[in-house]
This record gives C-alpha cells, sequence and structure tokens, in this order.
C-alpha cells in the first residue's frame, strides 16, 4: 500500500470515529460497565491553583508561627530544634499534602473537591496507596523542575543549558494535551486518571422509593449474602447513573447469580432497586451484631 493510501485510511477512520465527547466506559472487576466523565483541562487547572493557594498559604502561617517563636527563644539549641521543626514541616506539607488526601475516601484533594473531580484507578478497580504515592512523586517532574527552571536566570552555556531543559519540560507540562483521557505523565505511570465525582448523596427517587420497592419482592438471606458492602457501591452507581445498558447487564449477572425466579417482566430498574434496598438491609443488620462484609470474596 502506498503512503498515499496509509493516509487516507487514517482520514476515513477519523471521520467515522465518533466525536469524543468527554465521556469514558470503564468496565470494573466485577464486570460493571460504567460511562465516567474525565475531567475537563480547565477544572484540573483551577484546582491544582486551589490547592496550591491553600498549601503555601498553610506553609506561610507555619513559617510565621516558627518565626514567632524564633524570636522569643533565648537559648541556641532551641533555635537549631525549631529549624528542624520548620525544615521538617515544610517537607512533610509539600511531599505529601496531595498523597494524604487523595489516599482518603474521597480520593480527592481540597481543590479537586471544590471542582467535583476525584482520582480513579483507570483499570476500573481501586485506587491503591501506590498509585496515589506515584502519580504525586511526578509532580517533582512536571511541575517544580518546570518551575525551576522558567525561574532560572544565566548567561552563555547556562543560558542555553536552562533554555534546553524549559524547552524538555514542556513535554511533561503539555503531555495532557495530547491523550484523549487527558491524563498527565504521572497519571500514566500510576495508571490512574481525574474523573468527575459522583454525588455522594443517593438522588431523591431512589432514596425515597427502594423501601417501597423492597417490600414486593422476596430475597432468601443466601441470596443477599452473595454479595458484599464493595459490590452495594457498584450498585448504587449503576442506578443513579440510570444507564439502560449498564442497568441490564447488572441486573442479569446479579439474577443469574443468585438464582433468582421471580416474574421475567420485572423492569431491570425496578429488580435493581429493590435488590439494592435488600442487600443494603441485611449488611447493616450484620454490622449491628459485628459482621462487616467487605466484598463477595469475604467469608466473615
Amino acid at each position: 500500500m502506498s503512503v498515499q493510501g496509509v493516509f487516507a485510511r487514517m482520514r476515513e477512520r477519523r471521520a467515522t470515529r465518533p466525536p469524543y465527547d468527554g465521556w469514558r466506559e470503564l468496565v470494573t472487576p466485577e464486570g460493571v460497565d460504567l460511562r465516567l466523565k474525565i475531567g475537563a483541562y480547565a477544572e484540573r487547572f483551577s484546582a491544582l491553583l486551589i490547592d496550591f493557594a491553600i498549601l503555601f498559604g498553610s506553609l506561610a502561617v507555619f513559617s510565621l508561627i516558627c518565626l514567632a517563636v524564633f524570636a522569643g527563644t533565648k537559648a541556641s539549641w532551641g533555635n537549631e530544634a525549631l529549624g528542624v521543626v520548620w525544615l521538617l514541616g515544610v517537607f512533610v506539607g509539600r511531599n505529601f499534602y496531595f498523597v494524604l488526601f487523595e489516599m482518603g475516601p474521597r480520593a480527592a484533594t481540597p481543590g479537586k473537591r471544590a471542582m467535583g473531580l476525584r482520582v480513579a484507578a483507570a483499570n476500573g478497580g481501586r485506587l491503591t496507596a501506590d498509585m496515589v504515592f506515584a502519580r504525586n512523586a511526578m509532580r517533582e517532574v512536571e511541575v517544580i523542575l518546570p518551575l525551576t527552571f522558567f525561574a532560572a536566570r544565566g548567561q552563555g552555556v547556562d543560558a542555553a543549558l536552562i533554555t534546553l531543559g524549559a524547552i524538555w519540560s514542556c513535554v511533561f507540562i503539555l503531555f495532557p494535551l495530547f491523550n484523549r483521557d487527558r491524563r498527565r505523565m504521572g497519571d500514566l505511570v500510576a495508571g490512574t486518571m481525574v474523573v468527575k465525582a459522583p454525588k455522594a448523596m443517593l438522588r431523591p427517587d431512589l432514596a425515597d422509593t427502594e423501601r417501597g420497592l423492597a417490600r414486593g419482592f422476596a430475597f432468601t438471606p443466601a441470596q443477599l449474602d452473595a454479595y458484599g458492602i464493595k459490590e452495594l457501591h457498584v450498585l448504587e452507581d449503576v442506578i443513579r447513573a440510570a444507564d439502560r445498558k449498564s442497568m441490564a447487564e447488572v441486573a442479569t449477572r446479579i439474577r443469574t447469580k443468585i438464582g433468582w425466579e421471580g416474574p421475567a417482566d420485572t423492569p431491570d430498574r425496578t429488580f435493581l432497586n429493590a435488590y439494592y434496598a435488600a442487600l443494603r438491609g441485611r449488611l447493616e443488620s450484620r454490622m449491628l451484631f459485628g459482621h462487616r462484609r467487605k466484598d463477595k470474596f469475604d467469608v466473615s
């Protein structure tokens, strides 16, 4: 095939490819197909500015406190200890601000929470501490190092080296612009991505109707013990997303697993709401007696 033919086929594929709307299909290890919206560039940049403002503001207040204590300390050994405390506080704040917040249950810093974002595993699995640490360790190369080059000044050979370093740093800065999931280099290394965070609270229709729906269905303890807390959260996300394809797949999977023999014409959403309510009630009642089942593999 000629070069012109190759470029012609590439143009045909671009023409037939549906426009990217920011949504991404993500299949979880449980086989659930969820649709997540990737965080926009403006949202991520705004979240970073908010986090930097909080971080540097906190470090400034901490430094002022240390200076005030330094001014009131007369012993030389006290000043040395205070210097060590200041260096330790700055090191912890700079290196662990993002890590500690993203390792929390919301997987988001205050800036990301303000913009409605969170960090998620790109493979649909659980976000681990190793992923969070890896993506934030790369921030030194992606943010701090470019700022160092841009702020540096020099002449002759030094100026040339600084210029080359700044150009090389642009590869990391502009990397999110050249992939559909808007992942920066740290996300690629860690296997993560930044998505729009779903609402933590149930929608009113689900919260109001689940109890009534549960009364019309009878699930045995064995059928309810097929899943745990992790699967309950996944089921909640599926119901909240209200995607018909995902609800049909999940409903079929649950019916098969628990051997449900109810009416075949029951709508998938009705069945999922009822099973969700019954499963949540079952898990909550077991927790009252000290039995917390994390997922379907937990036999405790």
